[in-house]
Parts: C-alpha cells; structure tokens; sequence
C-alpha cells in the first residue's frame, strides 16, 4: 500500500490531507481524507474513494455529498501527432468539461478545454526551451483575457511566475521534488491592482510512503 501525505499553510487557513491506494492488477483503488474527516469522523466530510486504471478513467466518489466524478482518457492520431483527449463529468453540478492536447514535439504543444453549456473555454500553447525553461499562454474566451506563464528548472528546483491579465494577479512560485525530503512548493500571489499589494503566502509539502 503507498500513502501520500500532505500539508497547506496560508494566511487564512492550514489544512492537511492523506491518500492511500493500492493496487489491484492493472487497477488502482485509493481513499483520500482531509483534517475534516478526522477532527469530525462522523460526517464523513473529505472522505473519497477512487477507481483509477492509469491512462484510462479515474471514478470518484464524493462519500459525504454523494456524488460521483467520471474522468475517461484515450489518445488518437492525428496526422501521426499524438492527440490526447479527457472526459469529464461531474453528476451533483452536472458539469461536463472536455480537455484536449495536441503534441507537436518534446518542444510545442497545443491543449485546450471546454466546458458544456458554459462558453468557457480556454486554449493555451507551450513551448519548452532547452528542455529547461518553459513559456505558456493561455487565452481564456470567457474572460476574453489573456494568461502567460513562464518556468526554469534548475536541478531538482522549479521557479514560475504567472500572471492573470483579466484581474491583475501575478503569482510566483518556488518548488522543488525530492524522492529522498518529499515535495515542497512556496507560492506568493498579489494583485497588481490593489494599492497595498500585500502577498498572500501559500507553503505546501507532501510525502510519499511505502507502508
């Protein structure tokens, strides 16, 4: 069985979750709880379980609202270019979402995704530069408003920033993934609009375990 541990620090609000899975054939069954589960275990609330075959659907179950989230992928060609296609259906919003991604090379990518009956839909281009710094854009239809966003990676550290044009809010981010000391990433986020321009501070660390 693994388990995966972990922790989110704000100004507002700390919170702490788990997952556990284990796999059954080429089937993966997993449950996740939240500080909510177990400061008030009777209501169940965080509680999922999950059905994942890797690549091919992710079942989830909503345990206190009792609701399930459907999520299909496959991959076809198109003019010998991989493109890769996911479904997803939320029953209790009835909200459906399709995401696509065309792969041109390890360099450039096109994905986009659209969500029914909203006329929100977003495409966004990637384009990795010696393997080590990438830029996206990202147009936003519903918003009529553009996001970019940019990363470097530098040994087991990645930097990003990002910015949202439609409110002004500009976030950076460091974050580094070690098999040894877990997963950390510390994120500020401002709006550029507001005259104070305080930072809020986000930390987040996990952990993968073997039990």
């Amino acid at each position: 069985m693994k388990a995966s541990l972990k922790g989110r620090y704000a100004n507002e609000k700390n919170t702490t979750a788990a997952t556990f899975s284990v796999n059954a054939g080429d089937i993966k069954l997993q449950a996740s709880i939240t500080d909510a589960t177990v400061v008030d275990g009777s209501s169940l609330n965080g509680l999922t379980l999950a059905v994942e075959k890797p690549g091919s659907f992710i079942i989830d179950y909503d345990v206190p609202k009792k609701d399930f989230r459907f999520q299909f992928m496959n991959t076809v060609r198109v003019a010998e270019l991989p493109l890769k296609l996911t479904y997803i259906h939320s029953r209790g919003d009835n909200r459906t979402v399709f995401d696509g991604a065309l792969i041109f090379d390890s360099a450039n990518k096109v994905s986009g995704n659209y969500t029914l009956g909203t006329g929100n839909c977003n495409l966004k281009y990637s384009y990795v530069h010696d393997e080590v710094t990438t830029f996206e854009q990202c147009y936003d239809w519903g918003k009529n408003a553009w996001d970019f966003e940019v990363s470097r990676r530098v040994a087991d550290d990645v930097f990003k920033a990002t910015y949202q044009t439609w409110n002004s809010d500009l976030a950076l981010e460091w974050s580094r993934n070690s098999k040894f000391n877990g997963t950390f990433k510390i994120s500020a986020h401002m709006n550029l609009a507001e005259e104070s321009k305080i930072p809020r501070i986000i930390a987040e660390s996990s952990w993968d375990l073997e039990i």
